[in-house]
């Protein structure tokens, strides 16, 4: 693999995203729902492909929140087609007039919503974002080039076959869905500098790879960020209610980035629920690692540190710790949290307003689980990212995330 044989890949791209930029919503919505049949039709050869790779990743000793993500089941690959029928069934975004006026000279000016052209997605394990990807990007009329990590290579390399096939028959261009040749880190490096052949790049996966990713492209990035959730456990709060979401804000499913990492309780409220949401979360599986008002009250939580209040665990692991009150705990995320998603639980008005004000995260969540920071759950089908960035795209990514615009003038001979 070279540098020559990335940009060859992305030189097809291009040419592809002119043909799908002017497709009708029919033409796409045809396509995706093709592209979900294939699925269906193909998942003995994708489970067989995805097989090798978890058998091959547990050989390397690979942990299993990673295998978790890794493993796609007959379940999974259902979920993947009906994401893509869903998909069919949104609006398309591509022509949707942002603004629009006439000026006093007579001038008609438009905003209008266009795709980007070549969107890369770089990313690791996950499988299900080979999928989510090109139907978000098809939809929102993009070429796609995607770059999957070595561990799912042979996983991607089924899924993107089959739905490139189909997406053809459908009419579309051979070339809108192609993987990125290569398993060596150096493609991923060709295709960062492949400026003027693709529009944007997409990471998502772990600090490691988001920050190689942003620090080493030339090609504009929209940065997606590490989830160290953190949920906040007022006074006022609903015991109850309080011990609900915490569990299922941790343990719905532990590996991925809008599960809860860190538990705040405020004082006032410790004696009678530390012991009550240790002993849940350990009949759950959870290890705790909490500070000494924690470690007071149940032997088996393990001593935290500075690194457990920055940590992803992606695992059955949680920090936790006692704060003073809401400012206390307000500080404490402004220090730790990644800016994806942070929680408050409470029955005062006022503590509740005043953590959305103060909390500068994608998404801050009011008396709910963390895990509803999806794009799926916010209502916008399948995403391709949860970006913790603050420029153009913000929280979960959808289809309008996925499309620039530009502006259109209509005149009648004006001239200045």
């Amino acid at each position: 693999m070279t540098e020559a044989d990335v940009r060859a890949v992305a030189s097809r791209a291009r040419a592809a995203a002119l043909d799908l930029a002017p497709l009708s919503r029919a033409a796409k919505d045809a396509a995706l729902q093709a592209m979900a049949t294939a699925l269906r039709g193909a998942h003995a050869d994708i489970l067989r492909a995805n097989g090798i790779d978890v058998a091959a990743a547990r050989t390397e000793g690979v942990g299993e929140q990673l295998i978790d993500r890794l493993t796609l089941t007959a379940e999974r690959i259902e979920a993947m087609a009906c994401g893509l029928e869903d998909l069919a069934g949104l609006a398309d975004p591509v022509g949707e007039i942002v603004r629009g006026y006439v000026q006093p000279n007579g001038l008609q000016i438009s905003q209008v919503r266009v795709p980007f052209g070549v969107v890369a997605m770089v990313y690791e394990a996950r499988p299900n974002v080979t999928v989510d990807a090109a139907g978000i990007a098809l939809k929102s009329g993009n070429a796609v080039l995607l770059r999957g990590s070595g561990s799912a290579y042979r996983s991607n390399e089924v899924l993107v076959r089959v739905l490139s096939e189909a997406a053809a028959k459908s009419g579309l261009p051979a070339d809108a869905i192609q993987l990125v040749p290569g398993l060596e880190r150096a493609s991923v490096g060709f295709l960062l500098k492949a400026r003027g052949l693709v529009d944007v790049i997409i990471p998502r996966g772990g600090a490691g790879l988001i920050n190689y990713v942003v620090e080493n492209s030339t090609v504009p990035v929209i940065e997606t960020g590490i989830g160290n959730v953190h949920v906040f456990v007022d006074a006022s709060a609903d015991l109850d209610m309080a011990e609900r979401i915490v569990v299922n804000s941790k343990i719905s499913r532990p590996s991925v980035c809008n599960s809860a990492e860190s538990l705040l309780v405020h004082a006032d409220i410790a004696a009678e629920f530390l012991p009550r949401i240790t002993s849940a979360l350990q009949v759950a599986g959870v290890v705790v690692h909490g500070d000494e008002h924690f470690a007071a009250v149940n032997e088996q939580v393990r001593p935290a540190s500075d690194e457990d209040w920055e940590r992803e665990y992606l695992s059955l692991d949680m920090a936790a710790k006692v704060v003073s009150g809401i400012d206390d705990a307000i500080a404490h995320i402004r220090r730790w949290s990644s800016g994806h998603t942070d929680a408050i639980l409470t029955r005062d008005l006022d503590n509740a307003r005043r953590f959305v004000s103060r909390v500068d995260s994608a998404a801050v969540i009011v008396n709910a689980s963390t895990r509803f920071t999806d794009g799926g759950e916010f209502g916008f089908g399948a995403e391709i990212g949860i970006s913790t960035q603050k420029l153009h795209a913000r929280g979960p990514m959808g289809l309008p995330e996925l499309t620039s615009t530009k502006w259109v003038v209509y005149g009648d001979g004006q001239t200045r």
